[in-house]
């Protein structure tokens, strides 16, 4: 037993009944005999030792060589230096080795829940006050190590809470091809200055198509990998299980140097564990533009789902009927099971991603920061009062959950591991598996303020990862790959990017980039869809 508790008196002791209050407030009222209350005071006291023991511990982390890597010139950026509305939170310049090959002169910007050391964190809210990460999260020391010269930390949306591109604190995010209209999100400003041609790649967190569903609004590649194939050391966590990091670009080939970059196995990160060694893959070296013989289905039910937009659906159909063009036999398939998605990850994120937000996640290793846990806890009326309805929902809802249905996490996992099993099932069959990955293209912003319904700030979110968040509970490899251009249902002479969502079986990312590649050597998305007279793109500064 820890001398802790050896000793019969604590500097922290506790009151008469506070054993029996803390029962309480998990509904027991009658835990505790009247003679065993002091004993159990005097327990909690010294419990309290150890705890106030932690604290005045040094922490412990993964020291980051400022002398290699200076940042140079951070700075929250002001109004006129601002691209697609807010699509910065801070600007700075690291320079990456110079004898790196992978991304050497490649500029780089990363979500704002990417960790740099010095630079300051919003993670889309003024709710909590920003804190200033010590250590460089893995994927940064990787970029830097590869070549990249990190330009800035884009705008993320609150809490990483929405698919929109309006709900951070810090502004709203415009899409590089259409003024007023969604960048998508939670990776909002980072997909806007990929694909409004300002930075070569951005790094993006995805825990319900945060990656994917602003790569298809932006018209970016945007790959989320298999679970654990990229260590997600010092990104701030939605959920473990949820949780995949990745590259979003302009082109199949920079996506994979990106992954080879920064994938790898991280003594840090227990969600590593099943990865191949750092350095290891040869993602962009194995290229292959020939399908020919590969086995492609069309999934029926992310392509008939009834809120599909037609001119999505239509664009995504061509698009995977050039693939027979290209050697590969492209049939419609069907798992009916893949409805159900929508709602194992509502449920799975709903729960987990309260409690992480309440400092109640656990079961992990890693090194994890102090610093963030410290600025948003504990949570208060002022600081709840401060968070989007996204966010305020996700906790409303995760608190009511655990409260009503004990026992639903578990179930909801188990369906999970079902769906999982039922992906891998086809895979024997099939090498890819094909549908859009939004539903539609990206929607108009809408200019939201406090006071103003929290139905109608959701709205814009709403339908938007049916085809998304089924794979991030699942932990399969998923593309977006921009295939052209559909109207918007609000203005048919605007005309936005359509993804289409490519996946594969777990730990196939070769497959799905090198059937990325074909497609993308064998066409010009950008020629798709658009009348002859209008101009293909067109990065506006706003």
């Amino acid at each position: 037993m820890s001398v802790f508790f050896d000793s019969p008196t604590s500097e922290h002791l506790a009151s008469a009944g506070d054993a029996e209050v803390t029962l309480a407030s998990i509904g027991i009222t009658d835990g505790i005999s009247p003679p065993d209350s002091d004993n159990y005071r005097q327990l909690l006291g010294a419990v309290h030792d150890v705890a106030e023991h932690i604290l005045r511990l040094p922490d412990y982390v993964a020291r980051t060589d400022i002398n290699k890597y200076p940042r140079e010139r951070i700075q929250r950026p002001l109004k006129d230096e601002q691209d697609f509305g807010h699509a910065w939170a801070h600007k700075f310049h690291i320079a990456g080795n110079p004898d790196g090959n992978l991304l050497r002169g490649k500029s780089l910007c990363l979500k704002d829940n990417v960790a740099v050391a010095g630079v300051p964190q919003f993670f889309g809210t003024d709710a909590i006050p920003a804190w200033t990460p010590s250590s460089d999260a893995t994927v940064v020391k990787r970029a830097l190590d590869a070549g990249a010269d990190i330009v800035g930390t884009t705008i993320c949306e609150n809490f990483c809470n929405s698919t929109s591109s309006f709900t951070s604190a810090q502004g709203t995010v415009h899409n590089p091809y259409a003024e007023g209209y969604s960048a998508g999100g939670s990776t909002s400003g980072g997909a806007a200055v990929v694909g409004g041609g300002l930075v070569d790649l951005a790094i993006g967190a995805d825990q319900g198509g945060s990656i994917r569903v602003p790569s298809s609004f932006c018209g970016c590649v945007g790959l989320k990998p298999t679970h654990g194939l990229i260590p997600y050391t010092g990104i701030s966590s939605g959920d473990a299980i949820n949780d995949h990091a990745g590259p979003i670009a302009r082109s199949v080939r920079e996506v994979a140097a990106c992954l080879d970059a920064i994938s790898g196995r991280d003594d840090f990160d227990d969600r590593t564990l099943g990865a191949p060694p750092h350095g290891s893959t040869q993602y962009k070296n194995l290229f292959s533009t020939s399908v020919a013989g590969m086995r492609i289905g069309v999934l029926k039910e992310g392509m008939q789902h009834r809120i599909v937009d037609d001119n999505v659906r239509e664009t995504v159909m061509k698009a995977a009927r050039r693939y027979e063009q290209l050697g590969a036999a492209v049939s419609e398939i069907s798992l009916p099971l893949h409805l159900e998605g929508p709602a194992i990850w509502t449920i799975q994120q709903r729960i987990a991603g309260t409690l992480s937000m309440m400092g109640l996640a656990h079961g992990r290793r890693g090194l994890f920061s102090t610093a963030y846990e410290e600025a948003r806890q504990p949570w208060t009326n002022e600081s709840f009062q401060k968070l989007f309805p996204s966010t305020k929902n996700t906790m409303i809802n995760g608190i009511s959950l655990m409260q009503n249905y004990p026992g639903l996490y578990a179930k909801t996992m188990n369906l999970a591991q079902q769906l999982r099993d039922a992906y891998e099932q086809l895979f024997e069959t099939y090498d890819l598996i094909i549908m859009p990955t939004t539903p539609f293209v990206a929607p108009p912003n809408i200019d939201w303020k406090d006071g103003d319904s929290p139905i109608e700030a959701l709205k814009p979110s709403m339908g938007i990862t049916i085809n998304t968040a089924i794979f991030n509970v699942t932990g399969h490899p998923a593309i977006s790959l921009p295939v052209g251009f559909a109207p918007s249902s609000q203005n048919a002479e605007i005309m936005l990017p359509v993804g289409m969502q490519i996946v594969g079986g777990l730990w196939q990312e070769q497959k799905i980039l090198d059937a990325s590649y074909a497609w993308e050597s064998a066409n010009d998305w950008k020629q798709i869809g658009l009348p002859s007279a209008q101009e293909h793109h067109s990065s506006v500064k706003l």
